[in-house]
């Protein structure tokens, strides 16, 4: 049973490096200009070990896309529940804000790999599929967040809760992207989108004070 479980935790090692290696690898070069070997290299594997996990490149690009938005819907996710349960200080709707905002931040390599990743959905119809699939899965959890959100500030959206969190996404996700061609530093770039969401709150949720 020892033997089985360091397997596991071995296995799971091996995709975690290499999920971290891939992030950096197609942040840099891109999907197609990025190769395996690429990947293997700064993970410190051989082509043995990458494939012995993942089926392909693209397989990879899929786990590692979801990986990266579960790990920041993650930490947005706790702090909404510690909010709503009363276990967090609330807070100001505005400063509720600027914390979300501060926990979903992309770097500027994760905006860049996301924009890869949208650029081959577009190419690709599989990998179209499998970012709508995403998206979509997205949309809906940010949604039941948004709610839970405005039931514990007794607020009310003058939209419906999906296509705000809808419409937030795109905001955070456009304005990341701006940000990133314009240069500006994590500093500037949280402050532009903080200062976007609030103005976008408080035209459609009644009782926000941006």
């Amino acid at each position: 049973m020892a033997d089985v479980g360091t397997g596991t935790r071995s296995r799971e090692n091996t995709r975690a490096r290499l999920l971290d290696a891939a992030f950096d690898v197609f942040a840099d070069v891109g999907l197609d200009a990025a190769s395996v070997e690429a990947v293997c290299e700064r993970a410190g594997f051989t082509r043995g070990a990458f494939y012995s996990n993942f089926e392909s490149k693209d397989e990879l690009f899929l786990e590692l896309m979801t990986t990266v938005s579960d790990r920041k819907l993650s930490v947005i996710t706790d702090r909404v529940k510690a909010i709503a349960g009363g276990h967090a200080e609330p807070g100001t709707p505005a400063e509720v804000v600027q914390g979300l905002v501060d926990a979903s931040m992309d770097t500027r390599q994760g905006v860049l790999l996301m924009s890869e990743i949208r650029i081959r959905a577009m190419r690709d119809a599989r990998m179209a599929a499998a970012y709508r699939e995403w998206g979509d899965d997205m949309t809906h959890r940010v949604a039941d967040l948004v709610e839970e959100l405005v039931s514990s500030y007794g607020l009310r959206l003058r939209m419906p809760s999906l296509a705000f969190a809808q419409t937030m996404l795109e905001l955070w996700e456009a304005t990341s992207v701006s940000a990133v061609i314009a240069g500006l530093d994590d500093a500037a770039t949280r402050d532009v989108i903080s200062t976007r969401t609030q103005v976008f709150a408080a035209a459609v949720v009644e009782g926000f004070d941006a």
